[in-house]
C-alpha cells in the first residue's frame, strides 16, 4: 500500500511540473454563435438556383396531385400558367415542363413532340405570354410521347440512336419556335447535341441554349416520375426492358467525365448531372473537369423519400429540404432541379 501510495504522490508530482498543451487552433470559434457562422459560410442557397419541374396535361381547371410525390401535381395549361406568375413572385425564376399526353396522341417517331399547336408548344407561349421573365426549359425527349415508353424511336427490337436524333431536332426547333429559353435533351442519344446545336443555328435560333443531361444514370430514383407521366418502358418481349442501353451505368464515374467533355464539345451552354444526392461524387469531378455552368437533378425519388421521413415523423421536413439542396450546391452545381423549389423559396425568403 506504501508503495502505491508513493507512485500517486509521485505521479501528481510530475503532472504539475508539465506545462498544459495550449491549443492554439480551436475551428469552434468560428462557430460559437449564429452571426459568426454566418460571416463563414462558404455555400449559400438563395432561390437564383432553383428550377422548378412541372408536369402540364390536356383540359381546363384541373389538376391532379402526384401520389408519390406530395405536394406535386399534374396541372392544365390555365393552372400552370398561375402557377408559374407564383413562383416567379417567390423568386424561383425558372421551369422545367413536362407534358402527359394522351394515349392516343402517341406512336414510334414521337410525332406529337413536334406538333406546333401541341400541349408543350402551347405551354411554353402561355408561360412566356404572362411571365416574360419566367425561364422556360422545356424537356427534350420522347420517353412521354411513344408507345413504349422509351427515350428514344424503335426499330428492330433496339432504340435508334440516329433516327432519333432526328426526331429530337425537329422537337427541339419547334419547341424554340414557341419561345423556349434553354432546351433541356435528357434523352441520352449520342451525338444529339450536336444535332440540335446544328438545327437551331440553321432555324435562326443562335440564343437558345441548350442545357445538355450529359451524365444522366439509369437510376431507380426514377420511379415516382414515371408514374407522373406513364413514362416507363413498356411490358414487350420485343424492345429492351429498360433504360440501361443508352444511360449510364451506376457503377462508373469515369464515363461521366467522358459524356460531359463530349456534350461540351458538342455545344451545350450548361450540363446536367442526374440524379443528385446519391451522386455528389460525380458532381464534384464534373466541377473540377469543367468550367460551364452545372445542373443538378434533385430527383423524384429523392424527393419522395425525404418526404416519406418526414410524413412519419422522423426527419424535419424543412430542415432536411434546405439542407439536402444545399449539400448539393456544395458538391458543385449552379442550379437545382428540384421539386421541392416551391417549399425552398418560402423558407429561404422568411
Amino acid at each position: 500500500s506504501f508503495f502505491f501510495f508513493f507512485l500517486i504522490k509521485f505521479a501528481k508530482l510530475i503532472s504539475n511540473t508539465i506545462p498544459k498543451m495550449i491549443i492554439y487552433s480551436r475551428n469552434r470559434r468560428l462557430r460559437a454563435n449564429s452571426s459568426i457562422r454566418a460571416l463563414v459560410q462558404e455555400t449559400v442557397l438563395t432561390t437564383n438556383d432553383l428550377v422548378m419541374p412541372i408536369f402540364v396535361m390536356e383540359g381546363t381547371d384541373k389538376q391532379e396531385p402526384i401520389p408519390s410525390m406530395p405536394g406535386i401535381f399534374r396541372r392544365t395549361l390555365d393552372l400552370t400558367v398561375k402557377e408559374c406568375k407564383e413562383l416567379n413572385s417567390m423568386g424561383v425564376k425558372a421551369v422545367n415542363l413536362y407534358m402527359k399526353v394522351s394515349e392516343n396522341l402517341k406512336d414510334n417517331k414521337g410525332t406529337e413532340s413536334w406538333n406546333k399547336n401541341g400541349l408543350m408548344q402551347n405551354t411554353i407561349k402561355a408561360i412566356k405570354d404572362a411571365v416574360p421573365g419566367m425561364i422556360v426549359m422545356p424537356d427534350v425527349a420522347l420517353d412521354p410521347y411513344s408507345i413504349f415508353g422509351h427515350d428514344g424511336i424503335i426499330t428492330n427490337g433496339k432504340v435508334d440512336n440516329d433516327a432519333t436524333n432526328d426526331a429530337l431536332v425537329k422537337m427541339s426547333v419547334s419547341h424554340a419556335e414557341a419561345g423556349a429559353d434553354i432546351l433541356a435533351p435528357s434523352d441520352m442519344m449520342d451525338g444529339r447535341v450536336a444535332a440540335i446545336r446544328t438545327g437551331l443555328e440553321e432555324g435562326g435560333f443562335t440564343d437558345v441554349g441548350i442545357l445538355s443531361y450529359a451524365a444522366k444514370y439509369a437510376s431507380s430514383f426514377y420511379g415516382p416520375f414515371r408514374s407522373a407521366l406513364d413514362s416507363a418502358p413498356k411490358e414487350n418481349a420485343d424492345i429492351p426492358k429498360d433504360k440501361k442501353t443508352y444511360q449510364m451505368d451506376f457503377h462508373n464515374s469515369r464515363e461521366a467525365i467522358d459524356e460531359v467533355m463530349k456534350d461540351v464539345a458538342e455545344g451545350a451552354d450548361i450540363i446536367m448531372i442526374k440524379p443528385g444526392m446519391p451522386y455528389l461524387d460525380i458532381v464534384a469531378k464534373v466541377r473540377d473537369a469543367i468550367d460551364l455552368p452545372i445542373a443538378v437533378y434533385n430527383v423524384s425519388g429523392e424527393y419522395a423519400m425525404l418526404k416519406a421521413a418526414a410524413q412519419n415523423g422522423w426527419l424535419d421536413n424543412d430542415k432536411a429540404i434546405i439542407e439536402s439542396l444545399t449539400c448539393i450546391k456544395r458538391a458543385g452545381a449552379d442550379m437545382i432541379f428540384t421539386y421541392a423549389a416551391k417549399e425552398a423559396a418560402v423558407l429561404l425568403n422568411k
